[in-house]
């Protein structure tokens, strides 16, 4: 069992946990492959729009969190496959940014993930769609409806898809109902079906693969996975690989979802 999506330590809103306590934790769940994949510092130049400033990782921590991850390998050798990842923000208007990044560090990823968490707005600043209820909630207002806020949010996604962000360009698209996270708070009429389906599409016609991430189902104001069941079986149908993430902040997460999607399917 594959878990393709974990953050660590050297996430500055994530745990303390070790990665021996992650990984300990991943053996007593019988996963055989786990990918790191923490957030990837965010462009020099960007200002990251939430309170603390703590969306990603520092520059300076590149080298201890690599050192970690390798030295990790060497303990578990044998016992659990290990890789060494990223979650890319895909930032509008930062693309260039980006791929001097990736071309940087991408020789040292064994596995990624490309998400969307900042939405340019008509300002030119940007917005953290998942940061908080009320945050969403004065988003909301800023755009003028919820329906408005998810229409950009999956522009947005699809201009990721379609980004050429050179050679290392993660091939996997984080938690694509990322919009979904406050639902039972901000309920939409219109689920932006439309949208969806083009990025299947789109996703399937490049090969890409979807993260089939269970932290939706702990997140009080959501209660599904990102995606949900029908989109799920929208991706079956286009014979888009699903890799399962729990998108777990603190080793205790690991395997989150996990039951619910089991039973689902």
């Amino acid at each position: 069992m594959k878990d393709g999506h974990v953050h660590t330590a050297f996430c500055p809103h994530g745990s303390n946990d070790t990665m021996d306590d992650y990984l300990q934790r991943a053996l007593q769940l019988g996963y055989t492959e786990i990918t790191f994949a923490e957030h990837a510092p965010l462009p020099e130049s960007f200002i990251d729009p939430t309170p603390l400033k703590d969306s990603a990782m520092r520059f300076d921590d590149l080298n201890a969190y690599f050192e970690t991850i390798a030295e990790a390998k060497k303990r578990y050798e044998g016992k659990i496959k290990i890789n060494a990842g990223f979650e890319i923000d895909f930032i509008e208007g930062y693309e260039n940014a980006t791929i001097n990044f990736l071309n940087k560090f991408g020789s040292f990823i064994d596995d990624a993930l490309l998400s969307v968490h900042f939405l340019k707005n008509n300002a030119g600043t940007y917005d953290c769609l998942d940061y908080s209820p009320d945050y969403f909630g004065e988003m909301i207002k800023s755009y003028g409806s919820v329906e408005k806020v998810h229409q950009h949010y999956y522009q947005t996604v699809m201009k990721s898809i379609l980004a050429d962000l050179g050679p290392y360009k993660p091939k996997r698209i984080g938690h694509m109902t990322l919009a979904n996270k406050f639902r039972l708070k901000y309920p939409i009429s219109n689920e932006c079906t439309n949208e969806i389906i083009e990025i299947l599409e789109k996703v399937s016609a490049l090969g890409y693969e979807l993260d089939y991430n269970g932290a939706g189902t702990a997140k009080p104001l959501c209660r599904e996975p990102y995606p949900p069941e029908w989109v799920i079986s929208e991706a079956k149908k286009r014979h888009i690989r699903l890799v399962y993430g729990s998108d777990a902040h603190q080793a205790k997460e690991l395997g989150q979802g996990l039951e619910f999607m089991t039973i689902k399917k």
